[in-house]
């Protein structure tokens, strides 16, 4: 993990974010103490995925019937 100043993270995002998308992680320190960390995103987990599946399931199933008169239950119901 390197460490860069707030003033050069801005002077070189594009380089910096250029490191980072091949793996490497910044500590951002700006006036001596460290503000922010950047680091590769991270791809979707299995939980993620399979929520959205469900999700799709469940809207596709539904009768489509023009109107929003929606309870608070039937929008929030597992």
């Amino acid at each position: 993990m390197q460490t860069i100043r707030a003033v050069d993270a801005n002077r070189h995002f594009s380089n910096v974010l250029k490191q980072v998308s091949q793996g490497e992680e910044f500590i951002v320190i700006s006036r001596g103490k460290p503000v922010a960390t950047i680091l590769p995103a991270k791809k979707a987990d299995s939980s993620h995925h399979a929520a959205r599946e469900l999700l799709f399931r469940r809207l596709t199933s539904q009768e489509v019937t023009g109107t929003r008169s929606w309870t608070r239950d039937e929008l929030y119901a597992p």
